[in-house]
């Protein structure tokens, strides 16, 4: 006789790992995004999705590699936000030019806006980063600043800044092309917020294998997103100085090009199929502060990292170990550093509130999170963080 599951019995959690079809990765790599996308199959009409200073920077290697490929373009102008009349207009733009596949250039916003172009029209998403800031390019991520919704995994911001919703995308990029000598040559603290973004990708991904809870794709969370989170922390510790000083010279080194991949590869594998946690959690509370609206993303989950170690109650090594991280590359580890040395206790409520709000990544530990633990832990941290010399 045939064991047969109880219908009324709860679905087993299947495991699911998710990534772009395709990462390329290297100095000077925008010249060979034409045979890139031949060698894909995407030789359909392109939009381009950049800003007027991308497109100065970047317009002539576009018109040479794609026209030596014989794939057309036309160059979308992208205006600074990824709003849903931005999105609507490169719609309407890539309708106009029967575009196949949108290319998305620039920093994360333009991306974002690319992505959910690509997700209306159902056309390829190609996204080519100029900045290691976020783990987001090989996700589907995006962050969207209106109460209109794009398509899938996206962050939407209200008018305030804050963090309104979260959104899900069908499918990651078919395409992330890093060119690592346009990131050497961008502002040396982008680079170190993407190492922000992801100096909590093992913690947190470790947080939801030990409490079996699902990861950002509701699935289990693989050995292989596992693996590759924990890369990430020992990439980061090993090569985050030398990758910090080789843009300060604008220089692509091994130790930088292993960085880029940290900040934007393993992390964004790792967060998506390994799991968000209390820093995230963390980081979108603090956006309910005006104080740290000039704060990269990163740079608040830097913080938010060292709040969940301390409300983890993890040996205190851990947290040492990641406050001196922190300072070796210059991300935050105090209140002081996010934009809020005179908060007061009403204010740091409001955060340690909108931390746990019902849907937040916070509820991923195995224990129940509420906002008096972490005004606790926001608390703990900023004091502990202050007394490691």
């Amino acid at each position: 006789m045939t064991d047969q599951q109880d219908p009324n019995s709860p679905k087993p959690m299947l495991a699911v790992f998710c990534a772009p079809s395709r990462y390329v990765q290297g100095a000077n790599a925008t010249a060979e995004l034409g045979s890139v996308l031949s060698a894909m199959g995407l030789n359909g009409p392109a939009l381009i999705v950049a800003s007027a200073r991308i497109e100065a920077e970047l317009g002539a290697t576009w018109a040479h590699t794609l026209g030596s490929a014989g794939i057309p373009f036309v160059v979308h102008r992208f205006n600074g936000e990824c709003t849903q009349d931005e999105i609507d207009a490169g719609v309407a733009a890539a309708r106009t030019a029967g575009s196949t596949t949108v290319i998305g250039a620039g920093g994360g916003k333009a991306l974002d806006t690319s992505r959910a172009i690509a997700a209306e029209c159902s056309i390829s998403a190609v996204n080519c980063p100029t900045l290691a800031s976020s783990d987001a390019p090989c996700s589907a991520l995006s962050v969207v600043s209106s109460d209109a919704p794009c398509s899938a995994l996206s962050v939407v911001y209200d008018a305030n800044g804050s963090v309104d919703r979260y959104l899900f995308y069908r499918r990651n990029p078919d395409l992330v092309l890093v060119d690592t000598t346009i990131i050497a040559a961008a502002p040396a603290r982008y680079l170190v917020g993407g190492m922000g973004d992801a100096v909590a990708t093992w913690f947190e991904a470790r947080t939801v294998i030990e409490a079996h809870r699902p990861n950002q794709l509701q699935g289990a969370t693989t050995r292989a997103a596992e693996a590759l989170a924990k890369l990430c922390y020992e990439t980061l510790l090993a090569d985050g100085p030398a990758a910090l000083a080789a843009v300060r010279a604008n220089s692509v080194t091994p130790a930088l090009e292993r960085i880029v991949e940290a900040n934007t590869l393993l992390s964004g594998l790792g967060f998506e199929s390994g799991g968000l946690a209390i820093a995230h959690s963390v980081h979108n509370g603090l956006t309910t502060a005006a104080g740290t609206h000039s704060f990269l993303h990163g740079e608040k989950v830097a913080f938010g990292l060292l709040v969940q170690l301390v409300v983890e109650g993890r040996p205190h090594s851990e947290f040492v170990d990641v406050v001196r991280f922190n300072r070796a590359v210059g991300l935050p580890t105090s209140l002081a550093e996010v934009g809020l040395a005179d908060a007061d206790l009403d204010l740091l409520r409001t955060i340690a509130a909108r931390t746990v709000a019902a849907g937040e990544t916070a509820h991923n530990e195995p224990f129940t999170v509420n906002a008096s633990m972490i005004l606790d832990g926001i608390r703990g941290a900023d004091s502990l963080s202050r007394s490691i010399s």
